[in-house]
């Protein structure tokens, strides 16, 4: 009888994906860095002093020039005047500290506890509106990769095409005009009604939801479109591989053909499903501020017209740094999902 032979085991095969993962890790470190740098400087390359604009509303108040500067230098934490590398090297060394300076619009109040405080209304809006359009947006688009000879495929087509070229701020306009205005149904302004105290109890859970409800349905009607007309491209682009008329061929079930057509047309859907969980802390603008929703898109519109500096810095580097870290996650989980990318890493 022949001898049974095993291949032996190569030392170090997951090596390639530790590699991987040791230099993303690498790779947001110095972009962290490099958009630190940038942010700092364009924010001051914009026009306007928020120092002098806070020193002259306290000259108007009445308080002396002395007692007026002295009182912004304490609040602020930096001199209006003081050289540009100082104030760089002080950012940087705060960051270091995970300390995102001092609000100049907001009485001093630190940026890390206005972003923290905003965030979560943010998180609910936007993270629930991406998985609604999601689910929506790939289980239509793979019936109208399949039936895209048919009315129904057609009639799905079209509704992505319509609804993905109305821009966010007219669904947000019409939704609103609709829903809060004519109709009275859902309300307008505030995350949650005013005099209840925020919790865990039931009435500020459900007055959360019922204000979020069409800020979420007006992101998740402005995202379908993209979603459905990007799955159906992925599968019909997968519909046209040579492995799969192999698998007919084959004589593979339909099960099993339609499981290998979504493992591969997934792979693009899940990159972009990462970066957009990324620039979910960008929160929506147009959105936010169409619906008077007081999240992290309300406060870095309120910052850029206040030229608060420190929140402005603050909540660019916030999205800068969630885009990064989601992009390094989905370059590595994307390795270990199709194996064809481990093999090579």
């Amino acid at each position: 009888m022949a001898e049974r032979r095993v291949a032996p085991r190569r030392p170090g095969a997951h090596w390639g994906l530790i590699r991987t993962v040791l230099g993303r890790v690498a790779g947001v470190v110095v972009m962290i860095f490099l958009v630190a740098t940038f942010t700092f400087f364009l924010v001051r390359l914009l026009p306007g002093d928020p120092i002098k604009q806070a020193y002259e509303a306290l000259i108007q108040q009445g308080i002396p020039p002395e007692a007026a500067e002295r009182q912004v230098q304490v609040l602020y934490g930096f001199v209006s005047d003081a050289p540009l590398h100082e104030q760089y090297f002080g950012y940087l060394g705060a960051l270091v500290r995970f300390d995102l300076g001092q609000s100049i619009g907001n009485a001093g109040l630190p940026v890390a506890q206005l972003v923290a405080a905003a965030a979560p209304y943010t998180v609910v809006l936007v993270l629930t509106g991406i998985v609604m359009s999601f689910l929506l947006g790939v289980t239509l688009g793979v019936v109208a990769a399949l039936r895209r000879s048919t009315r129904l495929g057609d009639l799905i087509s079209i509704s992505g095409s319509l609804l993905h070229g109305i821009p966010q701020f007219v669904m947000a306009l019409l939704l609103l005009y609709v829903f809060s205005t004519l109709l009275l149904i859902f309300p307008y302004g505030a995350p949650y009604d005013a005099g209840i105290e925020p919790g865990l109890s039931l009435d500020f859970i459900g007055s959360l939801i019922w204000h979020a409800t069409l800020p979420v349905f007006t992101y998740a009607l402005s995202s379908y479109g993209g979603w459905l007309l990007t799955t159906k491209s992925s599968v019909v682009s997968v519909l046209g591989d040579d492995f799969i008329l192999a698998a007919e061929l084959r004589g593979l079930k339909r099960l099993t053909v339609m499981r290998y057509i979504a493992r591969n047309a997934m792979l693009p859907l899940f990159t972009i499903l990462t970066l957009s969980i990324g620039f979910m802390f960008g929160g929506s603008l147009f959105i936010e501020s169409t619906f008077n929703y007081q999240g992290l898109g309300t406060l870095l519109l309120d910052s850029i017209g206040q030229r608060d500096y420190p929140l402005m810095s603050g909540a660019f580097l916030l999205i800068s740094v969630a885009v990064i870290v989601a992009n390094a996650i989905a370059d590595v989980l994307y390795a270990v999902i199709d194996p064809r990318i481990r093999r090579s890493a």
